[in-house]
């Protein structure tokens, strides 16, 4: 690293005077994953960096063109930046730095509650929710995008005029009157695949979420979207940010691909090879790392996804992504899905083998407990559903978030056996991607 060369992972050799990203890895789940891909199908010039390499002064030898920070659980991420970490971010910002942010991102550059827990970059915060549902939404929505004529140079000039961008269970942002925010677009209304929690929101009769307001007093209806911010542009001493709670890295998301090459252009003079980010098959990956025990894994994971399938607790929502029924912990899944198709995709690299090594056998017998356990797990989640109009109390609630918790931690967590596998998982795919 005290080289003024660096291999990035599209292939190409960097210099201190070409322009390049940085993608922060830890904590991102099948959102680092997602973003890497986008970057590498793209021909972006791009490293992926840990968390550890900040704290230790990475950024005073090597400054990117622009960081890319994918989704994920920003809390967490503020926490892997400490010490050190989310000063060193905010110096480069600040000293003419680009970044950014998508979704949990987008939340890591807010103002935490009392300056905590946060990048600090954009002085909003993170805003609450009326009613937790409405955090669970999904899918392409369309937005009305800025007007302002000093904003134009941050939107595409070939935009519709009411894009689709994809959103994944974002927050929101808690708006506050700042010179130094611009809002570039904003929630308009639903487009064709959008859900709400496990509910098709086009597949409903339009006056339905009318019918249940009035007949059970529930409003689920996503009207409280419109006019809220989704893109937002600001500036940071003599830096700039953009953070998106629309995933503008989304596989074959058009208008979303589209903006992300453009605000790449525009920011840090990166120019994709392709505007686009294909289709990611993440269902049906090729098995290149033929390895007895991961092969061993990739299948207990499928029979636990089949299990969720058949059992209509889980539901292919695209070529990348299984919806979920509410309560299951789906999110989980998917990303333990993406961090082992990720892993056997590639041929493994020698970091990558030698570190696989030193932790098949335990992750080995960890995965055949998780495995069956979450088998067992599923099947109970659908007697209790099958019962729940004769016998509520037949499977006890307790009982089931007792299991729940074991295998995947408390709601919104990552803990339990799930833990103990995605971590290793987690560090062989960044081994893996970082590689290539």
């Amino acid at each position: 690293w005290s080289s003024p060369l660096l291999l990035c992972q599209s292939g190409c050799i960097i210099t201190n005077h070409s322009p390049f990203l940085f993608v922060l890895w830890d904590d991102s789940q099948i959102w680092g994953i997602m973003a890497a891909r986008a970057m590498l199908s793209m021909g972006v010039p791009h490293r992926l960096v840990s968390a550890s390499e900040i704290t230790v002064g990475l950024l005073d030898r090597q400054k990117p063109s622009i960081w890319l920070v994918p989704g994920g659980d920003a809390r967490h991420k503020a926490l892997d930046l400490v010490p050190g970490g989310l000063d060193a971010i905010r110096t480069y910002v600040h000293g003419g730095g680009r970044y950014l942010g998508f979704c949990g991102g987008a939340g890591l550059a807010l103002t935490g509650k009392d300056g905590a827990e946060g990048l600090g970059l954009c002085p909003w915060q993170r805003g609450r929710f009326d009613d937790r549902i409405q955090h669970f939404m999904s899918g392409h929505l369309h937005v009305a995008l800025s007007a302002v004529e000093e904003h134009a140079g941050l939107i595409p000039p070939n935009m519709s005029a009411s894009p689709r961008l994809p959103v994944w269970w974002p927050g929101r942002f808690e708006v506050q009157d700042h010179p130094d925010v611009n809002i570039l677009a904003s929630y308009e209304s639903p487009a064709e695949d959008f859900w709400l929690a496990d509910l098709p929101i086009a597949d409903l009769p339009a006056d339905t979420f009318a019918a249940w307001q009035d007949l059970y007093g529930l409003s689920f209806t996503p009207t409280f979207l419109a006019g809220q911010p989704c893109v937002v542009h600001g500036r940071y001493g003599a830096g700039e940010y953009i953070r998106s709670y629309s995933h503008l890295e989304t596989p074959e998301s058009p208008d979303a691909n589209r903006w992300l090459a453009y605000l790449l252009q525009r920011l840090a003079g990166i120019n994709p090879e392709l505007p686009e980010v294909p289709a990611w098959h993440s269902h049906g990956q090729q098995e290149r790392w033929q390895d007895p025990v991961l092969v061993s894994m990739w299948e207990q994971l499928k029979h636990i996804l089949t299990t969720g399938l058949k059992h209509g607790l889980l539901f292919r929502r695209t070529d990348w992504l299984y919806g979920w029924r509410t309560g299951i912990p789906g999110a989980h899944l998917n990303s333990l899905w993406a961090a082992l198709g990720a892993v056997i995709e590639h041929g493994p690299g020698p970091l990558a083998l030698a570190r696989w090594e030193e932790e098949k056998e335990r992750i080995s017998r960890v995965m055949e407990v998780f495995s069956r356990g979450c088998c067992q797990y599923l099947l109970a989640e659908r007697l209790a559903l099958t019962l729940s109009r004769i016998d509520p109390d037949a499977v006890p609630p307790s009982l089931l978030t007792d299991q729940r918790e074991s295998l995947f931690g408390p709601p919104m967590q990552a803990e339990g056996l799930y833990r103990e596998i995605m971590e290793p998982l987690d560090e062989l795919a960044y081994l893996q991607l970082s590689a290539m």
